[in-house]
């Protein structure tokens, strides 16, 4: 007679037997269900970090297809129009350093200056026309506004300030708003945006085109290695 083995322990042999398998299936599955859903969100992001690219982008990418093409569509080249002037100093100087004297120049230009800056280079000794001559100390002082700009120098014991007025034209305008010259700190995070949604778009792009496969993404992360090198290579080098 035959033996044989019962049905319920070799039901439960079987069960341990496929065990490990039905275990690795569900790890697996688990893993591409986190994948997906990871990537579902990189498109997402990868959406809205576009829109909002593309409405600022507009703004920056016509203003530099502006400058790019400024002698073909036969815009003026004129960037700013300069004037020099001097401005006599009243009796009993209005100021006694280089950011007093910056705020007496808005005063008197009437003029609201978004950037600023004051230096003081002190007293030394040139030679001019073969001979040691003692130059004062120097102020200098630099006001920037998207549409102006002040630059005035004095020396200490002077009775007057010699003062650089720009006053931009259309394409220097663009120009000082395209290179967040003479503009609010608003302004410059403004911009700062459209450089890291740029960054955050190639980041997520590169992603999305690798499907996180891990070929690609070594790849992709030898590609990088390779543009930092080169990049920190030119730059020793220069």
């Amino acid at each position: 007679m035959k033996n044989s083995m019962p049905a319920a322990p070799l039901a439960a042999a079987r069960r341990l037997a496929d065990a490990p398998v039905a275990s690795t299936a569900s790890w697996r599955a688990r893993t591409r269900s986190r994948k997906a859903t990871f990537l579902i969100w990189l498109r997402r992001i990868h959406l809205y970090v576009g829109l909002w690219g593309a409405a600022l982008g507009l703004l920056f990418g016509t203003t530099g297809i502006v400058l790019n093409h400024r002698s073909i569509l036969k815009i003026p080249v004129d960037k700013v129009v300069q004037r020099t002037t001097q401005l006599a100093l009243p009796e009993g100087r209005p100021f006694d350093s280089p950011a007093s004297m910056a705020r007496w120049l808005q005063h008197e230009l009437g003029f609201e200056a978004l950037q600023m800056r004051a230096k003081a280079d002190a007293a030394t000794t040139v030679t001019w026309a073969g001979r040691d001559v003692a130059q004062p100390e120097r102020w200098t002082v630099q006001l920037h506004g998207p549409k102006r700009g002040v630059n005035a120098e004095y020396h200490v014991g002077n009775r007057f300030v010699r003062v650089d007025l720009q006053d931009a034209t259309p394409i220097g305008t663009l120009t000082r708003l395209h290179t967040s010259t003479g503009v609010n700190a608003f302004w410059v995070l403004l911009s700062d945006t459209i450089a890291g949604g740029l960054m955050l778009l190639c980041a997520t792009g590169l992603l999305l085109w690798s499907r996180l496969h891990p070929v690609k993404l070594s790849g992709v992360a030898v590609a990088l290695g390779a543009v930092v090198a080169a990049t920190g290579f030119l730059w020793t080098a220069v």
